[in-house]
């Protein structure tokens, strides 16, 4: 294949935390697709613009289509790597005509913002999916990081957790709108969640081995 498809990650929200080079090939691209939100920040006059929606077999054969007469950037939110269309489009497509441009993901962002090391830290997903009970499995200093949905919140994943043994002093920060100028980080435990306001579509860092220190 001639053209290419080129996987952008547009890093967290804000476009302060987006790379020059994904910036520089968002707005060379003839071709973008890209969530609604995505496109409306990043799409110009000129470019054909096709929304990542439900219908994920349809936006696959318009990058098929599209691709056979120029490249194709697909601007996916956080880093590509990281639970985005760049699976889909891995089964869908040879490696070879793929070119991938990392971008700094939410779940990155969240523990430089509580300052915390990550590279021991189990990541998993509950954003339109659930991580099953052996991911969650307690043990006792571990760290989990995780996305969350409108369904999968703050409050029914503490709940979850305790269940799987999580103990309910266990050290939990609720992240939300991380990048943007409204960001909120909140400092409570899993006991304290289970009965508070949910909050989704968030990042969850939940931290054994911070159980003795206090919450600030």
């Amino acid at each position: 294949m001639e053209h290419k498809i080129i996987v952008v990650g547009a890093g967290p929200g804000h476009p302060d935390y987006m790379l020059p080079v994904a910036r520089q090939a968002v707005a060379k691209a003839r071709v973008l697709v890209a969530g609604r939100r995505l496109l409306e920040q990043y799409g110009q006059p000129g470019q054909q613009l096709r929304v990542v929606d439900a219908d994920i077999a349809g936006v696959l054969g318009f990058i098929a289509q599209a691709v056979r007469q120029c490249d194709v950037v697909v601007l996916v939110a956080g880093d590509p790597g990281y639970y985005s269309l760049l699976d889909a489009l891995r089964r869908q497509f040879t490696t070879v005509c793929l070119q991938v441009i990392p971008g700094l993901s939410a779940m990155q962002l969240a523990f430089a913002r509580v300052g915390l090391p990550w590279h021991g830290a189990r990541l998993l997903s509950w954003h339109g999916r659930e991580p099953t009970a052996a991911e969650l499995t307690y043990a006792v200093g571990d760290c989990l990081g995780l996305l969350t949905d409108s369904v999968h919140n703050s409050q029914s994943i503490a709940v979850r957790l305790q269940q799987l043994g999580w103990p309910a002093d266990t050290r939990l920060y609720i992240c939300a709108r991380l990048s943007y100028a409204d960001e909120q980080i909140t400092a409570t435990t899993l006991g304290t969640a289970a009965v508070q306001p949910p909050v989704g579509h968030c990042i969850l860092l939940v931290c054994d081995s911070l159980r003795q220190e206090t919450l600030t």
